[in-house]
């Protein structure tokens, strides 16, 4: 399988999940999807370098998000940790997934060399900034920082984060 052909499968799921979703509108109701997943969500200050966590423990599917970092930030963490349960549930029973901040992410990582992480990052950003959802406000310049910024507000996700889906949106 290819990195593109697995990152498809992540979109797919994200699609699906949020098709079996309670959430309706914007901005998507993140946590209410990991809580109907059964995954216990919990906000705990943590190092400004980790981001969050995804365990199983004792049958009890549990992500940890860092509670000092932006509510945006923390949306996308979730998303992100939530993809690790679903698309990685047998690695996370034997160890915790502990996934570092953006900035402070190891070389193989940040490459995109780590195709979990690519996954995971795919998936989220599907589940909080559905194709489908933003093409629906058309070709938007990326390039034109107070739209990005309206439709990120929208979205509850950071503008860098806006920018990168919308990028990858309109030019696929």
């Amino acid at each position: 399988m290819t990195f593109h052909r697995e990152r498809e499968v992540a979109v797919q799921q994200a699609r699906s999940l949020l098709a079996r979703s309670d959430s309706k509108t914007l901005p998507v109701a993140v946590e209410a999807i990991a809580r109907q997943c059964q995954i216990s969500v919990q906000y705990v200050p943590l190092d400004d370098e980790i981001s969050g966590m995804a365990f199983i423990r004792n049958d009890v599917a549990i992500i940890v998000v860092n509670a000092v970092h932006h509510p945006n930030r923390q949306r996308f963490t979730l998303a992100h940790e939530l993809a690790h349960h679903i698309l990685h549930a047998n690695d996370l029973r034997d160890h915790v997934h502990v996934d570092t901040a953006v900035l402070q992410r190891n070389e193989k990582s940040s490459a995109g060399n780590d195709i979990k992480e690519v996954e995971a990052n795919s998936f989220a950003a599907e589940l909080l900034m559905p194709q489908a959802l933003l093409k629906a406000f058309g070709r938007v310049d990326v390039n034109d920082e107070w739209k990005v910024a309206e439709l990120a507000r929208k979205f509850r996700v950071s503008p860098a984060a806006m920018a990168i889906r919308l990028e990858s949106v309109q030019y696929a």
